[in-house]
């Protein structure tokens, strides 16, 4: 596990730097405040306006501080889906790291069941909300015999973590995704836009969370 050490963020909230790559968990603008408009707002809230399923299937790629798992769970349309929760990380946080964060003051119960669950198996963390988390690398992942309705793309930036954003892992990210699934992430790159397109995805610019120009939001049609 690299160096990590908690920073406050411009929002109030925590977010961790990484010591080794001298790179951020999260926007140091506002940890909470761009996980809720880049993969709440702009991703899951966008698929519940346009999608009548009961049925909800995530992948995240970069579980992290668990933020993004948190803010789902306890999304209030979250609460009448099925949700399958599936995350990818390669370094889980010791437990006197992700118990010294700050944002899950509103729902520490739900923050720290999260954190504590096993790894590696399918566990409840709702009523209709399950949660596996994967402990080791996409590059060696044997991808589950899921189809993605959304996937959270939330991997280091693109000059810190290269290997993240090759054209063969967006591939087998996006592989699984279903008919109008949808892969939002905080990057904006334009290399990262032609590959998305070449893999059949429609993408979208919209305009980033305080601190970004952009963010992306690409459909599988």
């Amino acid at each position: 596990m690299p160096e990590v050490r908690v920073i406050l963020t411009a929002d109030g909230s925590h977010s961790l730097l990484n010591a080794e790559l001298d790179e951020t968990y999260h926007s140091r603008h506002g940890a909470v405040q761009e996980s809720d408009y880049v993969f709440i707002n702009q991703g899951l809230r966008y698929w519940c306006q346009q999608n009548q399923h009961r049925e909800l299937t995530i992948l995240e790629v970069g579980l992290g501080t668990a933020l993004n798992a948190w803010l789902t769970f306890r999304l209030p349309e979250v609460q009448f889906l099925n949700v399958h929760y599936y995350a990818i990380e390669k370094f889980p946080l010791p437990n006197q790291v992700w118990q010294s964060l700050n944002y899950a003051e509103a729902d520490s119960a739900l923050f720290e069941k999260i954190h504590a669950l096993p790894w590696n198996s399918w566990q409840q963390v709702t009523p209709g909300g399950w949660l596996y988390k994967h402990e080791g690398t996409l590059q060696a992942l044997q991808m589950p015999d899921l189809k993605f309705d959304l996937i959270y793309y939330d991997a280091f930036a693109p000059n810190k973590q290269p290997d993240m954003w090759t054209y063969a892992m967006l591939e087998k990210t996006v592989r699984n995704l279903s008919s109008g699934g949808m892969l939002v992430t905080y990057c904006a790159k334009g290399q990262l836009k032609r590959d998305l397109k070449a893999l059949g995805l429609a993408v979208q610019s919209l305009p980033g969370p305080p601190g970004k120009r952009e963010m992306i939001r690409a459909v599988k049609h």
